[in-house]
C-alpha cells in the first residue's frame, strides 16, 4: 500500500478527527477549569470569611448603603459594558460582538463579597459563572477560535464556574448546556462543558474548599399516591420559582423608572434593607443562609421563611447589589419544601429536597440539571421524586426566569408555539404592552 493510500485511508477515519478535537479542549478545559476553579475557591474562602465578620461584628449592617453605593459607583465608573451580568453571557453566545471583558471577573466578585459582608440577601452562582464566562472568552483569541468554537469556550467557562462553587460537575456540565435556550440541549458541546466542570471543581478542591453536605435521611416509597404528591408539591415549586423571577424583574424595573443614577439605586436599597433588618432583629434571612437550608431538612421552621427570603432577596439584586441567585433559591426551595409537610404526606427532609432544586429549576429553567444536581447532592434514592418535582415546577413555572437573556428553542406548552425565539424579556415586553392596551 503506497503512501497516499494510507492517507486516504486515515482521512476516513472518523475517530482521527473525534481524537484531535478532545486533545484540543482538553489543554483548552484544563486552563479553564484551573483558573476558575482557583478564582471560586478564593471567592469561597471570601465570604466564608465576610459572613464570619458581619455575623461577630452586626453594627456594619448600618452601613450598607455604604457598600451598595461603593458597588453601585463602580458598575458606573468601570462597569457598564458588563452590568449586565449572567445575561451578557447569553447574549454574545446567541449574537456575538465582541469579547467579554475581563474587567467582568474583578467587578462581580468585589461586588459579591460586599454585598454579603455588609448584610445583603444575594447568592454566589452568578458570580462564579460570569468570571468563569470571562476567563473563558480570554481563550477566543489566545487560540484564535472559531465563532462556532467560541460559542463552545463560552459554555464551557459557565459550567467551570457553576460547577466549582457548588461541587457538582454533573449538573454544572449539564446547566451550561441547558440554560442558553429554554427547552433545548447543545450536545456540540458536551465534552468541552464536562471536562471544565470536572478540571474546575477538581482545582477549587485542591485549595482545600469544602462544600456544605445535605442529607435527605428518608425516601417515600414509589407508588401513585406518592408520586402525585411530588406532582403537586412540584406545581408549587414551580409557581414560586415564577414569583421570585417576577419578583427580581419588578424591584429592578422600579428602581430603574424612579432613580435614574445608577449608584444611588443601591444607596436607596440598602437603607430599606438596613432598616428592615433591624427591626426584624435577625439576620436569618440575608446572606446565603445555608444554616437555616441545613436545618429545613430536619427541624420545623416558620412558614412564612421563604416568602420574606423571597422579598429580601429580588429586592437585594433588583437595587443592584451584586450576587447570584440560586443559593437563596434553594432557601426558598428547602424552607417551602419544610412547609408543605403540613398537607403532603411525604417525609420532610425529602420535601426539603425537592424543593431545593425544583424552586431553581422552575426559575431558571433548567430540570435536568437541577435533577442531576439533587441526585449529585441527595443520593440516587430519591432520584424519582426529584425528577418529578423539577419537571413539573418547570412547566408550571411559565416562560419566565431570572435569565431574561434567554431564548425560547421549545415552548413548554403547545399553546404558545408563536413565542418561539423569542427572548424571555420579549415576551415581557409584548404581555406588558398587551395588558396596557
Amino acid at each position: 500500500m503506497n503512501l497516499k493510500k494510507i492517507k486516504e485511508s486515515l482521512a476516513s477515519i472518523e475517530q482521527i478527527p473525534s481524537l484531535l478535537y478532545l486533545l484540543k479542549w482538553i489543554l483548552i478545559c484544563l486552563l479553564i477549569g484551573a483558573i476558575a476553579g482557583s478564582i471560586s475557591a478564593f471567592f469561597l474562602l471570601s465570604l466564608e470569611w465576610a459572613t464570619a465578620w458581619r455575623e461577630s461584628h452586626l453594627w456594619i449592617i448600618a452601613l450598607l448603603p455604604v457598600g451598595g453605593f461603593i458597588i453601585g459607583l463602580s458598575y458606573h465608573l468601570y462597569g457598564n459594558s458588563v452590568v449586565k451580568g449572567n445575561n451578557l453571557l447569553l447574549e454574545e453566545f446567541h449574537s456575538p460582538k465582541k469579547i467579554i471583558p475581563f474587567r467582568m471577573a474583578p467587578l462581580v466578585l468585589f461586588g459579591t463579597v460586599l454585598t454579603h459582608f455588609f448584610g445583603g440577601s444575594a447568592g454566589r452562582e452568578g458570580t462564579a459563572v460570569q468570571v468563569g464566562g470571562a476567563v473563558a472568552d480570554r481563550f477566543t483569541k489566545l487560540f484564535k477560535l472559531s465563532r462556532r468554537n467560541r460559542k463552545i469556550v463560552l459554555i464551557a467557562g459557565i459550567s467551570a464556574g457553576f460547577a466549582s462553587v457548588f461541587g457538582t460537575p454533573l449538573a454544572g456540565g449539564i446547566f451550561a448546556l441547558e440554560v442558553l435556550v429554554l427547552g433545548r440541549i447543545r450536545l456540540d458541546a458536551i465534552i468541552p462543558s464536562f471536562m471544565a466542570a470536572v478540571f474546575a471543581d477538581y482545582f477549587c478542591r485542591i485549595w482545600g474548599v469544602s462544600h456544605t453536605q445535605y442529607h435527605i435521611t428518608e425516601v417515600a416509597n414509589m407508588n401513585p399516591a406518592n408520586l402525585l404528591w411530588a406532582l403537586l408539591a412540584g406545581i408549587i415549586f414551580g409557581l414560586v420559582g415564577m414569583l421570585f423571577s417576577k419578583s427580581t424583574h419588578f424591584w429592578g424595573d422600579l428602581f430603574k423608572k424612579y432613580i435614574n443614577y445608577p449608584p444611588l439605586r443601591p444607596v436607596i436599597g440598602g437603607v430599606i434593607l438596613a432598616i428592615a433588618i433591624y427591626f426584624m432583629g435577625t439576620t436569618k434571612y440575608i446572606g446565603l443562609g445555608i444554616p437555616t437550608i441545613v436545618d429545613s431538612f430536619n427541624i420545623h421552621l416558620n412558614s412564612y421563611d421563604f416568602l420574606l427570603k423571597v422579598l429580601f432577596t429580588s429586592f437585594t439584586l433588583g437595587a443592584g447589589f451584586k450576587g447570584g441567585e440560586v443559593t437563596p433559591l434553594f432557601y426558598i426551595g428547602a424552607t417551602l419544601g419544610n412547609v408543605l409537610i403540613w398537607f403532603i404526606p411525604l417525609p420532610m427532609g425529602l420535601l426539603a429536597g425537592m424543593g431545593f432544586v425544583a424552586v431553581f429549576a422552575g426559575a431558571t429553567n433548567t430540570p435536568i440539571a437541577c435533577t442531576v444536581m439533587g441526585i449529585e447532592l441527595f443520593g440516587i434514592e430519591s432520584g424519582v421524586f426529584i425528577a418529578l418535582a423539577c419537571s413539573t415546577a418547570y412547566l408550571f413555572s411559565g416562560h419566565s426566569g431570572v435569565y431574561s437573556s434567554q431564548i425560547i428553542g421549545s415552548p413548554k406548552h403547545p399553546v404558545y408555539t408563536r413565542e418561539k425565539g423569542l427572548q424571555l424579556a420579549e415576551i415581557k415586553h409584548r404581555r406588558n404592552k398587551n395588558n396596557n392596551k
